[in-house]
């Protein structure tokens, strides 16, 4: 029996992307129906909604979708649409392996970097709870915040101030550290560390900490740890290697996996995966990168990857096994490749997004 999955293939460099992955991921042999979908700016310049009913519609039906990246206006312009299947979906665990594959140019090759992140991807500031400044709901709050200030000595004001809230509450919390700790167990994976800044936010952090712990005497057999969020960034940079799970809240998970993939070659190689009870969506952790859209330039690893996860969790344990092997066989031969897996970016050998999806699937 073949499995529903809904393909996204977003915007910008997405749909070139989409039609990579989804060519490696059927190369495995597993039965897929695809149900192809857009979302994205493109589709919104012909239909007013950057996010189709149609598109929600298939992943209700599939609970399981692949999805090219799509363009987030900066400052302006439509909300997240990532945001938003994470909160319409339950989506509340984001999953971001980064791991060292041979021929990935990193200035830490040398070095056995095997990490996991994992986001709270549903509550903290990265939820999108604002207040605009100059409005009247912002000045009626800040009028409370003045009012119940500890410290009295700063007054903010209204008319120039905008102001984000950061909800962290303990059933969220409880549910990404089972996550994680269940995930440490399925992989054979040893330690989980919970990162934080509860030395400062003690009543959002705080709670994200305590909750940590409590969850952490479930598992004995799990070594549990935690790390202050700026002193963890510094301690990826000097030693990755004595870090396995690493569970933080939504917008330290951001930033976070970023500096991770940049620890094992970039965001071209970071694949990643939006859990929850009603579905998955399996994505690149890296941009839609407009600028580079119809080229057949950029690397398609990270969607192939994410690809690789999706088999993973529909079971298929054997077929995501050997796509990660044909993709690792792939970028350690150096021949099919994109340009930012040469030695050189210039270098004039290097194939295009389309190429190094064929020469993926032919290791198939």
């Amino acid at each position: 029996m073949a499995y529903e999955v809904t393909l996204i293939t977003g915007d910008g460099t997405g749909p070139e992307l989409a039609e990579a992955a989804r060519r490696c991921v059927d190369a495995t042999g597993v039965k897929i129906n695809w149900d192809v979908q857009e979302a994205g700016v493109d589709v919104m310049a012909r239909t007013g909604t950057p996010l189709p009913e149609a598109c929600l519609e298939s992943l209700r039906r599939t609970k399981c979708a692949l999805k090219a990246p799509i363009t987030t206006p900066v400052g302006t312009g439509f909300r997240s649409i990532n945001v938003h299947l994470r909160q319409a979906f339950g989506l509340y665990a984001c999953i971001r392996p980064c791991k060292i594959y041979k021929g990935v140019r990193t200035y830490f090759s040398q070095l056995p970097v095997d990490l996991v992140i994992v986001r709270e991807n549903t509550e903290d500031l990265y939820a999108g709870t604002e207040f605009e400044r100059g409005k009247p709901e912002t000045a009626q709050l800040i009028e409370f915040i003045n009012a119940n200030s500890k410290s009295g000595k700063v007054k903010t004001k209204a008319e120039e101030t905008g102001i984000s809230i950061k909800p962290i509450s303990v059933s969220g919390s409880e549910r990404i550290f089972k996550c994680a700790f269940d995930y440490a167990r399925a992989n054979g994976r040893k330690k989980v560390t919970a990162v934080h800044k509860a030395n400062i936010m003690k009543f959002s952090d705080g709670l994200f900490l305590e909750v940590a712990r409590n969850v952490a005497k479930q598992y004995p057999d799990i070594e549990f740890e935690d790390r202050i969020v700026d002193n963890m960034c510094m301690q990826l940079v000097q030693k990755p290697e004595l870090y396995d799970v690493l569970v933080l809240p939504n917008l330290y998970g951001d930033v976070l996996s970023d500096l991770a993939a940049g620890l094992v070659g970039g965001l071209g190689v970071a694949p990643g995966a939006n859990i929850g009870p009603e579905g998955a969506v399996f994505e690149a952790t890296h941009g839609s990168a407009p600028k580079y859209k119809g080229q057949n330039k950029v690397n398609p690893t990270a969607l192939i990857l994410s690809g690789m996860l999706m088999l993973k969790h529909m079971g298929e344990t054997d077929a995501s096994k050997r796509l990660e092997k044909a993709v690792a066989d792939v970028i350690a031969e150096g021949k099919n490749v994109t340009y930012d897996l040469k030695d050189d970016r210039n270098d004039p050998t290097a194939v295009g997004t389309r190429e190094m999806a064929e020469a993926i699937c032919a290791k198939l």
